[in-house]
């Protein structure tokens, strides 16, 4: 079963601070692509969970929190950051 990603606004607009600020450029690109195939497929059972309805995936440099609404098949990423820094 598919799932829709759905990255918040304040979180693309991270991903481009640390894309922009990135000595690897290709590693970002590349990791935030991996992380919308990873989390269309079965979200739940990817990551770690954080705590109740959160959970954490780290496809270096990346890692995001995130959460899934299983009735509406929405995933929203909620945060982002750089492993690295």
């Amino acid at each position: 079963m598919r799932y829709t990603v759905i990255w918040v606004r304040g979180v693309r607009e991270r991903l481009t601070t640390i894309w922009l600020d990135a000595t690897d450029r290709e590693a970002i690109t590349k990791a935030s692509h991996a992380i919308d195939v990873e989390l269309a497929v079965d979200p739940s059972r990817k990551g770690s969970p954080l705590r109740e309805g959160l959970r954490v995936l780290e496809i270096p440099p990346l890692r995001v929190l995130y959460s899934v609404q299983d009735a509406d098949r929405i995933v929203e990423v909620l945060s982002i950051r750089s492993i690295l820094s």
